[in-house]
């Protein structure tokens, strides 16, 4: 009755959720970034008050007054969310982003988040405005989430972290030609004197997920016209299990051929591999500034975390290897991974009044996989022994990148000053993969994750020279032009022009109407043009194959070429009174020749097979477990032509009750339709099978809502605080076969879920907090029954997973927490 009252109440009288930048920290030097406007009041978005740097070169201009759709988080907004967890916080507070809740294989170990419902590759995160490097570990599965390479924001501690700005709108021209859906700034802390500390701990209500995190800032003055400004973080999650029975465990011929199976621990639920990894992360930052002269200053920060995780896989049933798991075993990816990046710059003025900065970034990705609790069967079989853990492999990517920013002003008669900026880039990508050990890789490898062959290493590198000019000007009160020109030269792909136009117009200080027109360009990580590795479960094994391959050469694939894109939209701002703000944006994003993974190309055991994939199989030096029924390939191609289609709504309202407090209204909405609109042929050799079955289509098209819609209030009266969050998800769905002939639809439908959080603030430097995530504990809709129910008669591995892994809210259920907060 609770549960219904509260959902009613709150869909009818919320209309907005809010956020300012906080107002940080009292004494800088003139290289510490700046934000206006009254302290924070509320969780969420903010359309008001806060100067902004992302999505324009003028130097100055509020959220409010931005003629591209720019969005702010401060640092309380965050740490609201209830789970340390930046991507998270993000999402819960941005409805056009949407996380990964829930990975396969070594994808649990590194979520993403993506933009208007492109590829998380199409987002560009910076740091102090700077480019983060993106992450070595390549989301590879099949899912809405496939080819993900890009920046881990896990890696930035949320107490790092002042306020994020997020430019909803295609950037390319400005920033690279990898920001096509727009562009996540990271603002770093730059006080330089007192600190906060949080404790947090919660865990699911339904088991697992324990979770514990600890994290401080402080900031301290190390000299005169100096800041120092450091943080650190360190956070366990436990497992969490989902799943439901492998009907391989229950089958009454399979239990009479082994009777020892009953026995082992957890029967019947002995296969884990639906839920949350087990992970422990240690992270750190440092920003610093410091004023050589009056005009000059030199600035510093970086990052630096260490990540311990291991997930289980698909149970192996007792016969497999009897002679060393008589009970069977239950195999686990283990990841060890280190991550970080340092910028290195000066900036002021030059001969006057032209403002210049010129930095240097490097940033590395180390991850070193391995497989434990497992075996390699031929390795006994042929040598009478085997080792029971594995190194299976490296990945390691790294980013250098030199940056040349020179701006000034210009009286030129208009109603405003002409900002002229111009700017020159430099930056070296690298990736490679470092083969398993000989046991590992020995025939067809180590069971449930055979390490990387000889063929899948290698080591490659791409150099990227790019040049801009940006003009923004008011030609007469009121009017904002705003044009932007970038040529990139890239060593593996030649170059490309891209451009963007944006003006806005202000009919007075109550109404305004903002518009973009760009293009963009986006060439293929190399990870997605040179990652190679074997995929396997108890009844298949699929190679993922390096599109520049000899392999994929023999199945029609020569290598990867660029998207393009074209990005346009067109909104509304209105501000009709001091403490209401509104902003209304559409927009649309045609993307030719996307990059995307295919689906399912059958070698034997699909409903249609091709040779040719065989041949390529063994061209690329690939041997497969011999009692697996199914063998095929994966590849990434440019595959398709989509468009995006989407609306884009924040509303803020601040209303004040007197001795009853202060209530701070919000509401953000999200409506993106994402379209197929072409499919390039497959290749003669692949012919009749497609390069994107309907499970790939669906990835594209339905795995993530089409409506997201955020309502918040944040009530404050006396030392309480009251955070109350509903989070509308509309309807997804995909389909999924077992054979690539007969296709099963599963659908989410529409959820509402509660957040809330409760806090006192004993005294000035110590708060307390008691809040959920999910309160009401629900769950997405099970997977297609039919599908389930074939799976279960096959004996299929695969129906232990009967909630959707593309849930855009996870499989977990509801998550409760407590914090303590120190101030200093």
């Amino acid at each position: 009755m609770y549960k219904a009252i509260l959902h009613t109440g709150v869909a009818g009288l919320l209309t907005c959720i809010v956020a300012s930048a906080s107002a940080y920290a009292d004494d800088k030097p003139a290289n510490a970034v700046e934000t206006t406007g009254d302290a924070p009041a509320a969780s969420g978005v903010a359309n008001s008050g806060v100067v902004i740097v992302t999505g324009t070169r003028a130097a100055g201009l509020t959220v409010q007054d931005s003629a591209s759709p720019v969005q702010v988080l401060d640092a309380a907004s965050l740490a609201r969310t209830g789970q340390p967890d930046l991507i998270q916080a993000l999402s819960q507070n941005l409805p056009s982003l949407n996380a990964q809740a829930f990975g396969g294989d070594m994808a649990a170990m590194t979520l993403a988040a993506r933009l208007r419902g492109l590829s998380p590759n199409n987002t560009l995160v910076l740091v102090n405005g700077k480019r983060r490097h993106g992450t070595a570990n390549l989301a590879v599965l099949a899912g809405a989430f496939q080819g993900g390479a890009a920046a881990d924001l896990n890696y930035i501690p949320v107490a790092a972290i002042d306020h994020v700005e997020v430019l909803q709108d295609g950037a390319a021209a400005q920033y690279g030609t990898d920001a096509i859906a727009g562009v996540v700034n990271i603002i770093l802390k730059s006080g330089n004197r007192g600190g906060s500390a949080n404790v947090n701990g919660g865990g699911y209500k339904d088991g697992g997920g324990s979770t514990g995190d600890g994290m401080a800032n402080i900031g301290i003055a190390p000299f005169t016209d100096a800041f120092l400004n450091l943080s650190v973080e360190t956070k366990y999650h436990g497992f969490s299990e989902r799943g439901g029975i492998d009907p391989r465990v229950i089958d009454p011929a399979t239990i009479a051929q082994m009777p020892a199976l009953v026995t082992a621990p957890g029967y019947p639920y002995v296969n884990k591999i639906q839920g949350d990894a087990q992970y422990r992360q240690h992270i750190f930052a440092a920003n610093f500034g410091a004023d050589l002269t009056p005009e000059n200053q030199l600035y510093s920060f970086g990052t630096y975390g260490k990540k311990e995780a291991r997930a289980f896989e698909n149970y192996r049933m007792p016969n497999r290897l009897p002679q060393i798991y008589p009970l069977g075993f239950s195999p686990q990816e283990t990841f060890d991974e280190e991550d970080y990046a340092l910028t290195l710059g000066v900036k002021g003025k030059v001969f006057g009044a032209w403002n210049w900065d010129l930095s240097s970034t490097y940033g590395k990705d180390v991850a070193k996989l391995g497989v434990a609790n497992s075996a390699n069967i031929s390795l006994y079989t042929d040598t009478g022994s085997t080792p029971l853990e594995f190194a299976a492999g490296e990945f390691h990517a790294s980013q250098w990148t030199n940056n040349l920013d020179i701006s000034r002003e210009f009286e030129v008669g208009a109603a405003t000053p002409l900002t002229l900026a111009l700017g020159l880039e430099h930056r070296r990508d690298t990736y490679a993969i470092v083969a398993g050990d000989a046991a590992s890789r020995y025939k067809e490898g180590a069971q449930s994750y055979p390490g990387f062959s000889l063929t899948d290493a290698g080591s490659h590198s791409r150099n990227n020279k790019a040049a801009y000019v940006n003009v923004a000007v008011q030609p007469v009160q009121g009017w904002t032009a705003d044009i932007a020109g970038r040529f990139e030269d890239f060593s593996d792909f030649g170059n490309a022009r891209v451009g963007k136009l944006t003006s806005r117009y202000d009919f007075s200080p109550a109404v305004a109407l903002r518009a973009t027109y760009s293009n963009g360009f986006r060439a293929p990580t190399l990870a997605e043009s040179y990652y190679s590795a074997t995929n396997v479960s108890p009844r298949s094994a699929f190679v993922q194959l390096a599109p520049n391959s000899p392999g994929a050469r023999l199945v029609g694939i020569d290598g990867l070429k660029p998207e393009a894109s074209t990005n346009v939209s067109a909104g509304l701002v209105l501000n009709p009174s001091a403490n209401l703000a509104i902003t209304l944006d559409a927009y649309q994003i045609g993307i030719r020749d996307r990059i995307v993974g295919s689906g399912s190309l059958y070698g034997s055991g699909g409903a249609i097979n091709s040779p040719a994939v065989t041949a390529a199989i063994l061209a690329n030096g690939n041997v497969l477990d011999p009692t697996v029924v199914q063998t095929g390939i994966n590849i990434f191609t440019n595959a398709v032509n989509t468009r995006s289609r989407g609306l884009e709504a924040v509303a803020t309202l601040s209303s004040n009750y007197g001795a009853n407090g202060r209530v701070d209204w919000s509401a953000a909405a999200n409506y993106n339709r994402v379209k197929v609109v072409k499919i390039n042929q497959a290749p003669l050799q692949l012919q009749p099978q497609t390069l994107l079955d309907e499970t790939a289509i669906s990835h594209l098209e339905t795995a993530s809502p089409r409506v997201r819609v955020n309502l918040g209030a944040l009530w404050k009266v006396g030392a309480w605080t009251v955070n109350l969050r509903e989070n509308y998800f509309g309807k997804s769905s995909d389909q999924q076969s077992t054979d690539g002939a007969v296709f099963y639809k599963t659908e989410i439908k529409p959820t509402l879920l509660t957040d809330l959080e409760l806090s006192y603030q004993v005294n000035k430097s110590l708060t307390l907090s008691l809040g959920a995530n999910n309160l009401f504990n629900e769950y997405p809709d099970q997977v297609n029954a039919q599908l389930l129910a074939e799976q279960r008669a096959n004996l299929d591995n695969t129906a232990v997973t009967i909630y959707p892994s593309f849930s855009p809210f996870g499989i977990n259920g509801g998550y409760y927490y407590a914090r303590v907060g120190l101030k200093f």
